[in-house]
């Protein structure tokens, strides 16, 4: 089985400066993860934190199932993140540090199990950004430029 992306966070990699990635499961209810194949997750407000010695995901939204019945799942709640030991104690240690946060960057369905790509991310600041806007720019002028000479 391959790998099939749910939800994405595009502008984590605009606004924040990925450090590292790391591959965590999440643990799911089953109206969400009911929600979550039919393609209603949306992590670009979420992050992540660690909270008594757990990595917990925030704010991520898994839209209401629409077939649920009165035990349908509220779709803010605060979800546990899975993660070996080790991993969260490193985890631990950057976040501790100062200007680093937890991003989720991707949500994805490997092996029929749902995976977040988190990302250890500095923000950028607004020069950074608009140094990051002026060479994508210039990468598309260049790319037209080359290929309006290769005609």
């Amino acid at each position: 089985m391959g790998i099939k992306i749910i939800s994405e966070n595009r502008k984590a990699r605009f606004n924040y400066e990925i450090l590292e990635q790391l591959e965590v499961g999440i643990a799911l209810l089953g109206t969400e993860v009911k929600s979550v194949r039919a393609g209603k997750l949306t992590i670009h407000d979420a992050y992540a934190v660690v909270q008594a010695n757990e990595l917990v995901l925030l704010n991520a939204n898994i839209a209401v199932y629409t077939h649920g019945n009165l035990n349908n799942h509220d779709p803010l709640r605060t979800r546990k993140l899975l993660a070996h030991r080790a991993e969260i104690r490193r985890l631990i240690g950057l976040s501790r540090e100062k200007g680093l946060t937890l991003i989720p960057l991707k949500a994805y369905w490997k092996d029929g199990k749902v995976k977040i790509e988190v990302g250890v991310g500095r923000g950028k600041n607004l020069y950074d950004k608009r140094h990051a806007i002026q060479e994508r720019d210039w990468n598309r002028d260049k790319a037209r430029i080359l290929s309006d000479s290769r005609e």
